[in-house]
């Protein structure tokens, strides 16, 4: 696996991005889109989709791009994005789970009433996943590819208390533990298919230590300024690379035909931090089938969302 990833051909395959207006999002939209693809830009503020939409038109004139708001924090919103795709009637080749929100320093909660991390980063793209696959599984070979993080590696799925209501809010501790939900989604997602017959391929994967506003915007949350982290405070110390190279993990598992069912993409180097993108190591705690199937049945009822009928 090389360091300049080049991505497949991919003329008339159709793919939703979610977080597509900065950072990795927008960065694998402008990849997909320059390789052929037709590119939903699902972000949460329509502006900023517009803006990064004219910077890929601006760099790409022939990319295909559309910008469509869904606020993954909003079960609602989810709904309503996912309606409007189906409604579109074609089918859906790729959706890419990259959205996300990391270590608010305060407990904050999603219109729903789950924190903030766990609703943005898990449930929400959760949800959506589940109401797309109509449109994924009418596709002749469909991908979801799930952005997962090297700090799954430390979390811990807290059944009795996944909104932390009881516990002590820990920012980092939280995030961690939403980015190894994504991760055990993947992983279940891929078993899921395998059992059903599906054609469809489950993969994850992590930016190892990309720059991008992930870190300071979630600091920021809720506060004038942004709040130093475990996370910005290792920023200074640890070797990190740009978003182009920290991007390839995740158009890696989105579109190399060399991608498995269930894989984990990450860069290779340097405690998998940066550098080319390799197989990463699954924590054990995603390996787990019974946690797997029960996080999953857990966020069917929280979400109140399970693989719709017509699939089934």
């Amino acid at each position: 696996m090389s360091t300049s990833y080049v991505v497949p051909d991919q003329t008339g395959r159709s793919v939703v991005v979610t977080g597509a207006n900065s950072g990795t999002g927008k960065e694998a939209a402008r990849r997909l889109a320059q390789a052929g693809a037709r590119v939903v830009l699902a972000v949460r503020t329509v502006a900023k989709g517009e803006q990064a939409r004219a910077e890929i038109l601006a760099r790409h004139p022939h990319a295909l791009l559309e910008v469509r708001r869904v606020d993954l924090a909003d079960l609602a919103s989810v709904e309503a994005f996912a309606d409007g795709i189906l409604a579109d009637g074609a089918p859906l080749d790729l959706l890419v789970n990259n959205a996300g929100v990391m270590a608010p320093p305060t407990r904050q909660t999603t219109a729903d009433g789950f924190e903030l991390q766990m609703g943005s980063n898990y449930l929400g793209p959760f949800a959506l996943t589940l109401r797309l696959l109509p449109a994924l599984l009418a596709a002749p070979a469909p991908r979801v590819t799930t952005m997962s993080s090297g700090m799954a590696d430390i979390g811990r799925i807290a059944f009795d208390d996944l909104q932390w209501e009881r516990r002590r809010y820990s920012p980092n501790r939280s995030y961690a533990q939403s980015k190894l939900a994504d991760l055990m989604m993947a992983r279940q997602l891929a078993g899921l298919a395998a059992e059903r017959g599906w054609n469809l391929l489950s993969t994850a994967a992590h930016p190892g230590f990309t720059v991008t506003n992930l870190q300071t915007a979630g600091a920021g949350l809720g506060r004038d300024k942004p709040k130093r982290t475990l996370i910005t405070e290792l920023g200074f110390l640890l070797p990190k690379q740009q978003v182009e190279e920290g991007t390839e993990p995740m158009l890696y598992a989105a579109t190399s035909p060399e991608a498995t069912a269930g894989g984990y993409y990450g860069p290779g180097r340097r405690f998998g931090l940066v550098g080319p993108t390799a197989t990463a190591r699954v924590t054990r705690r995603a390996l787990d089938a019974d946690a797997n199937r029960r996080l999953w049945t857990e966020s069917e009822r929280l979400t109140g969302v399970a693989v719709p009928a017509a699939v089934a």
